[in-house]
């Protein structure tokens, strides 16, 4: 059940064992607190350690630690500190950007480019998404073009837009929170401060800003207009 607050909890969104970094969440008051905690959790936690597969075009630098079974393909970056779990697959063109958790089973495709984030296990960030200061829970699937805007356009600490009102998360840089099994449809947009709710879907085109609570399809309303062509006159 979510907070009286409306703001929903760790456990409203994520599955903690879908992830060997449970420990993040601990002692959450609310749960986007966790977004400024993933830099320290690394630095205290993460030993390099290279025991999958990069091809030599990929660029690693910093402290990287590449689970079994997991491939860096050519022409990727990844610039720690970043941990990836077990049988992943980070593609041509991905940039990882520092203080970046993956779990086992990832995808992290072509021109995709993660920051300050976590992924649970399963998650699939397939190709040209931008991922900063958010938190992806177990089958999260963004469709191709997916954005998590993190900063707002007018500079000021991120709200998070409850039915009630907006509540001041304190920080200057907060993406989305995205629960379990949700998927978000091809090119949609979640403002910052965003927070979706356990197996959801989003269709295709979709601007959100707010809180979505679990189990809810979202679509954009907006219509097409076909309208004969006419013959230009010279």
């Amino acid at each position: 059940m979510e907070s009286g607050s409306g703001i929903p909890r760790t456990e409203d969104l994520f599955d903690l064992d879908q992830t060997d970094h449970a420990s993040l969440f601990g002692s959450l008051d609310q749960v986007w607190e966790v977004i400024p905690r993933i830099s320290d959790y690394l630095l205290a936690n993460l030993r390099p350690g290279q025991l999958g597969q990069a091809h030599g075009q990929a660029v690693i630098e910093g402290d990287v630690f590449i689970g079994e079974g997991t491939l860096i393909e050519a022409g990727a970056l990844v610039h720690g500190p970043v941990w990836i779990g077990r049988n992943c697959r980070i593609g041509h063109g991905a940039t990882l950007r520092s203080n970046v958790i993956i779990g086992d089973g990832c995808v992290v495709g072509h021109a995709a480019e993660l920051k300050n984030a976590v992924l649970f296990n399963g998650c699939d960030v397939p190709h040209f998404n931008y991922v900063g200061d958010s938190v992806l829970g177990y089958r999260v699937h963004l469709g191709a073009g997916v954005m998590l805007s993190n900063y707002r356009l007018i500079r000021g600490n991120v709200n998070v837009h409850l039915a009630s009102g907006p509540v001041d998360s304190g920080l200057a840089k907060f993406g989305a929170l995205i629960g379990d099994r949700t998927e978000i449809g091809c090119n949609s947009v979640l403002n910052p401060g965003a927070i979706i709710g356990r197996d959801c879907v989003l269709y295709p085109n979709v601007t959100f800003t707010g809180v979505l609570p679990a189990r809810r399809l979202v679509k954009n309303r907006s219509e097409l207009a076909v309208v004969e062509k006419l013959e230009m006159v010279e």
